[in-house]
């Protein structure tokens, strides 16, 4: 792209402004299963890579302020002090009275085996495939979990959404839902403009910005807007009755330039959703669910030359909900100092996000360590329980 051509005007000339991409929510499914257990799980996939040092901001880390200069501040720049050590993104600062019920936790410098090409696309399909390589299983981890479950019938698993999601594919049973809009460009023809522009820095920049806009501009993005809370409200109501897991994504965390701005917008309608399926749901339903928010990969330890991340290593996974054993910022940290950084650029990761997932699995369900560790994430080992819920 000429620097003489805004990402707007690209956006523009390729209609992509007033339409969402394929992180939408809409063009990834929300799914449901009733169970015989009575317990939820909801997981949300945060497709773009989510930046966790920002989310999460390791103010207590002498080497931070020194990597990120004023791009990331702590309590002092309006961040939500947590323990002394980590901070929060004011974009979710109303969460802030779950953390305070213990209802909220983080899992810091935690990843998939997924290493050093940094795609989207393949980091995304190891996430929902929970294999360990690309080589493996071609169905995904949540569909295998209701794969292993006994009691499971045609009526377990019921899928809501625009288009597949590798998360829930499988033999396993998922009917479809989503809400209505008409966005005027197919998930399959989406996929191909991320893949065609993933390799140039400004044409990719300009997609995730589309993704951005197409929830705050005017004319046909106005179906849109609220679309995350409608999708909340209604995973709230079937959680509150006969389902037992729900899962969908959110776009909008491939922070390459402007990320101060962009990963606020995003943060802000994660945080809503969460809002909103606590407040939506009925009787003691929230004190009996699980939300685990994951993303592909995280981001550059340095800030790029437009107050910007690129694609990294080591991220961060969200915790919510009346089950869990909030309050707190799970994970071994890893430091930022000299030496400290995957590659000299990343954080390190000391976690494998599949293992956190599986031990929520194990806590919620009852399932045993060998279905995880084989048939729900083949290869894994679990390691010691961290005590994620109560």
């Amino acid at each position: 792209m000429s620097p003489s051509v805004s990402r707007r005007s690209f956006l523009a000339r390729t209609g992509l402004i007033g339409c969402s991409l394929a992180a939408s929510p809409l063009l990834t499914p929300v799914s449901f299963a009733a169970a015989p257990w009575d317990t939820r799980l909801v997981v949300i996939i945060l497709r773009g890579g989510m930046d966790g040092l920002d989310v999460v901001r390791p103010y207590g880390d002498p080497a931070f302020r020194a990597l990120r200069g004023d791009m990331s501040p702590g309590p002092e720049g309006g961040a939500l002090d947590l323990d002394g050590r980590f901070a929060l993104h004011p974009g979710l600062a109303s969460l802030m009275p779950m953390w305070n019920a213990g209802q909220l936790g983080f899992v810091h410098a935690v990843s998939t085996p997924y290493r050093d090409k940094r795609s989207h696309f393949d980091g995304q399909d190891l996430l929902e495939a929970g294999t360990t390589s690309l080589n493996g299983a071609r169905d995904g981890w949540l569909n295998r979990v209701l794969q292993v479950m006994p009691g499971v019938t045609s009526q377990t698993a019921y899928a809501l959404g625009r288009s597949d999601m590798r998360l829930v594919q499988g033999s396993a049973e998922i009917a479809n839902w989503s809400p209505n809009a008409d966005l005027g460009i197919s998930p399959q023809a989406v996929r191909l403009l991320e893949v065609v522009t993933e390799r140039d820095p400004a044409l990719h920049a300009a997609l995730s910005e589309a993704q951005i806009l197409s929830q705050v501009d005017d004319g046909d993005a106005e179906k849109l807007k609220g679309e995350h809370l409608e999708i909340a409200s209604f995973a709230a109501a079937r959680l509150s009755e006969d389902a037992r897991i729900a899962a969908f994504s959110l776009n909008g965390w491939d922070t390459h330039a402007g990320q101060d701005r962009d990963i606020e917008r995003a943060l802000t309608r994660l945080a809503d959703t969460l809002v909103m399926l606590r407040g939506k749901m009925r009787g003691d339903t929230w004190g009996k669910t699980a939300v685990i928010a994951m993303t592909e990969f995280g981001r550059t330890a340095r800030p790029n030359g437009t107050r910007g991340t690129d694609h990294g290593t080591g991220g961060l996974m969200i915790l919510a909900g009346g089950a869990i054993k909030g309050g707190r910022v799970y994970g071994q940290w890893p430091g930022l100092g000299d030496g400290d950084l995957y590659q000299e650029r990343d954080l390190m990761p000391t976690g494998d996000v599949r293992a956190h997932a599986a031990w929520v699995m194990r806590g919620l369900t009852g399932l045993d360590r060998a279905a995880l560790e084989g048939a729900v994430f083949p290869g894994l080992d679990m390691g010691y329980d961290p005590g994620l819920l109560l």
